[in-house]
């Protein structure tokens, strides 16, 4: 398996401070940086633009991280060169959202960005199945999208494990990522399902403990050292 990455969900952190709540999580380890972008019609909520990437890009790049892009809007495709320019690695869009998911995930690649494909806790694994061998990244939405600090759902586990048997008999080398009430206790079990990315919002950026002792709690739980 992949060597597994912890991705804090930026929703969660302190806008008033963002980029040095960003830091301080990639100082102590992380090596992403997930941005959830939500427009209040696909989900209820309204998040952030392409502008809040821009603004994070160069944190990331100090650290070698990846900017970690969820489009959870609809029509995605009017806005992934948007997102392209403002510096985003991945951009992941929702097979609810795309009736032409290939076009739409081969206009990220021809950008230059990796792939991303995923789906609500209620949609089907089979709709991924003819979109797999072309992407880059699946993630796995373990609450319901549109807000922070929702309770993972149990099943979620069992789907997981389900997508990984899937990638792994097409020999895909996709990231397989989790969002959704991720935190130490549960992350371990999380990544034996098969996921290699973790995303985490209110467990890293919430809470009474510092930002880096949050995402320390993640390594110590999954046996990562600082020093790797």
């Amino acid at each position: 398996m992949s060597q597994i990455h912890l991705a804090p969900s930026i929703l969660s952190a302190d806008f008033a401070r963002l980029g040095a709540h960003v830091e301080e999580a990639l100082a102590a380890g992380a090596d992403y940086v997930h941005v959830d972008v939500m427009d209040g019609h696909f989900v209820p909520n309204i998040t952030i633009g392409p502008l809040i990437v821009e603004a994070v890009r160069p944190v990331a790049e100090r650290y070698g991280a990846v900017v970690d892009v969820h489009l959870m809007i609809e029509r995605p495709e009017r806005y992934l060169a948007d997102f392209a320019r403002a510096g985003a690695d991945i951009l992941t869009v929702h097979v609810e959202t795309c009736p032409h998911l290939h076009r739409t995930v081969q206009a990220i690649r021809e950008l230059g960005v990796r792939p991303g494909v995923t789906l609500n806790p209620a949609t089907p694994l089979a709709t991924l199945e003819e979109i797999l061998p072309t992407v880059d990244l699946v993630l796995i939405m373990s609450v319901n999208p549109g807000f922070g600090g929702q309770s993972y759902i149990s099943d979620s586990t069992a789907k997981i494990a389900r997508l990984r048997a899937m990638l792994d008999a097409i020999g895909s080398t996709a990231e397989l990522e989790v969002d959704g009430g991720i935190k130490p206790g549960n992350a371990a079990a999380i990544v034996a399902a098969g996921a290699t990315v973790l995303v985490a919002g209110s467990a890293i950026f919430g809470g009474p403990n510092s930002v880096a002792d949050n995402v320390n709690a993640f390594k110590r739980e999954l046996r990562v050292t600082s020093d790797e």
